[in-house]
């Protein structure tokens, strides 16, 4: 399926899903405590929205693949131990979305996240305060950082049918 970022904007049926055409973030890092909690958390969503994991002495690198003579255009998502040594905290407000291919995918990813030791925040469905075509489930991860997984795919009904 091929999708493109941004609420099903002007990019939607430009490139396949996972490979966005743009870099308006180079990199998400979030922090933990227990790298392996976190990668049991993160690995049950991220390889499904066609993230590679590489692991480091410094953490986890998820990136989506980037094909030989082109340059990444995705945001890689780092999990690392805080780097002052103290211990990681969940900042109030922050946020990090996942686009999905569809409606059907934020529900098995949502359900994926939980079973991997996540806590929702927020089943799968529409809001009122977004969009019609605004499909997102929200969830924390094991160490308290908010994840939202969004689709707006328009080939799926909207929120008014």
């Amino acid at each position: 399926m091929r999708v493109g970022l941004g609420f099903g904007g002007p990019l939607w049926g430009m490139v396949e899903c996972g490979k966005g055409p743009g870099r308006m973030i180079a990199y998400v890092t979030v922090g933990a405590d227990d790298i392996a909690r976190a990668k049991r958390f993160y690995s049950a969503i991220l390889p499904a929205l066609g993230y590679d994991l590489k692991e480091g002495p410094e953490g986890l690198s998820y990136a989506l693949p980037v094909p030989m003579g082109q340059v990444a255009v995705s945001p890689d998502f780092y999990v690392k131990l805080a780097f002052d040594g103290r211990p990681a905290l969940a900042g109030n407000g922050t946020m990090v979305a996942f686009e999905a291919c569809g409606q059907e995918q934020v529900r098995d990813l949502h359900a994926a996240a939980l079973a991997a030791g996540g806590h929702d925040e927020g089943a799968p469905g529409f809001r009122d305060a977004y969009g019609p075509r605004f499909f997102v489930g929200y969830l924390r991860d094991p160490q308290g950082n908010k994840i939202a997984l969004f689709s707006s795919n328009p080939n799926e009904p909207g929120r008014d049918g």
